[in-house]
């Protein structure tokens, strides 16, 4: 925590500096992913392998055996990362073109951390059923599907009728990727504020598609829905509320959370809270330090909204807060859903799960946290590992598939030493092939 001023400042400097180096970097490299041969080239010749006459021979296979598609092609290694642009970040409605970076962004972390070949979609439509749709039409190709950045309540609907609807996986990152890594982060504060999720009172500022999934999978692990408290732009959630018609998830919020029927805003939820838990308008005022300085002893902070957090982590810190931790990279904690979907989806993929479950997703936040514990290093300042740290990867995808495998929804049945071997092999793969393409100048380093 700083003390003087210019401790401050260079944070702020710090804070900044990300978006100066993107400004530089995308313009120098037109871009960040592209699609790359995995099959052998020989010489000339070899297309007649890989293209016509011979390719004619693996159709007709598959079209008598439709499961084969898996076997002859690169579908169950493949997912579609697909956008309106509608909230994009932390910025709002900017528009497919404008959220292109973030699709491409995400595809580079489902290759790089996850060995995921992820293509970024950006739709030129915001009708819910038209991008259900193109989904749908969409499913030959793919392994699996992510959504993300759609406006609220739509990502709601969008998601669900997907799931019911289509053959192979739909996750819509923004729920339940977010909730998934708050759920890690929030079981390892736990035990650092000596505290059980069935006893703490827990504040949600937010109550879009992020944080209504992050405390459905809060008291899906244990959390007392009379203990939770959200807050939207409006005050708290509470069965009085009469302005919530057609908000279907937040009406079902407000009869099951907030047993005590609390009125009033942010300062008035989070007095005696022993957890904020942010998924909001990005501050870095959006929570004030003197709302912080009211929670309960060994308060915890979680401030996601990017790219800035609702409160700067060292005033929720000179404020009180025990543990605190935001959705960036270059402060301690991050707390950010890069951590869970490029190993979930890894698990997912090599079992050929049908669905990705809340019990998957716990799943995967039980690996992220027990990694941390496992390594010797999680404290204050080191909640969950970091995305510099492969092997955590490896430890979701291990135990997402086992978990699919357990609840029926796998097609393929592996042993936990298979996934293993699977799941290093992509995500070794992926990292060895970026460090050979930058070593041989493939790929210029600035």
């Amino acid at each position: 925590m700083p003390t003087p001023e210019v401790s401050k400042e260079e944070l702020l400097k710090k804070a900044n500096k990300p978006a100066e180096e993107a400004m530089r970097l995308h313009p120098f490299y037109k871009g960040k992913v592209e699609v790359s041969p995995k099959c052998c080239i020989r010489n000339i010749d070899d297309f007649a392998i890989w293209y016509t006459p011979g390719v004619a021979a693996v159709c007709l296979d598959i079209q008598a055996h439709p499961e084969k598609v898996y076997e002859h092609t690169n579908k169950g290694n493949m997912v579609a990362v697909v956008s309106d642009g509608t909230r994009v970040l932390g910025l709002g409605d900017i528009g497919p073109e404008a959220g292109l970076p973030v699709m491409e962004g995400k595809g580079l972390l489902f290759k790089y951390l996850g060995g995921v070949d992820a293509f970024p979609i950006c739709l030129d439509t915001k009708d819910p059923d038209e991008i259900i749709k193109t989904v749908l039409y969409l499913q030959p190709s793919f392994g699996g599907i992510n959504l993300e950045d759609l406006s609220q309540p739509k990502c709601f609907y969008i998601l669900e009728e997907l799931k019911k609807r289509c053959r192979i996986p739909v996750w819509h990152d923004d729920q339940q990727g977010t909730a998934t890594v708050c759920l890690a982060g929030l079981i390892n504060a736990l035990k650092i504020a000596g505290k059980k999720i069935q006893d703490v009172k827990i504040v949600l500022v937010g109550a879009g598609a992020a944080n209504i999934r992050i405390g459905s999978l809060y008291m899906a692990y244990g959390a007392k829905p009379g203990n939770l408290i959200y807050v939207d732009s409006k005050g708290t959630l509470h069965k009085g509320r009469t302005d919530l018609a057609g908000h279907h998830e937040k009406m079902h919020m407000a009869q099951i959370t907030n047993a005590g029927q609390l009125k009033g805003g942010i300062a008035e939820a989070l007095v005696g809270a022993d957890v904020l838990s942010c998924a909001s308008t990005p501050g870095p005022d959006t929570i004030k330090k003197e709302w912080v300085a009211k929670m309960a002893k060994d308060a915890i902070v979680f401030a996601t909204a990017n790219p800035i957090p609702e409160i700067w982590p060292w005033d929720a810190k000179e404020a009180g807060a025990r543990v605190v931790a935001t959705g960036r990279s270059d402060f301690a904690n991050q707390v950010n859903n890069s951590l869970g979907f490029p190993g979930i989806f890894r698990g997912v993929l090599d079992v050929r799960a049908s669905t990705i479950t809340d019990e998957m997703c716990i799943a995967a936040a039980e690996a992220l946290a027990g990694y941390a514990v496992k390594s010797g290093k999680m404290g204050e300042d080191y909640l969950l590992p970091h995305m510099d740290e492969p092997q955590v990867f490896i430890e979701e995808a291990v135990a997402v598939g086992l978990k699919a495998i357990e609840q029926g929804v796998a097609a393929v049945k592996l042993t936990e030493a298979e996934l293993r071997a699977s799941a290093e092999f992509y995500i070794r793969r992926a990292m060895k092939d970026v460090s050979v393409r930058q070593k041989e100048g493939i790929v210029k380093l600035p």
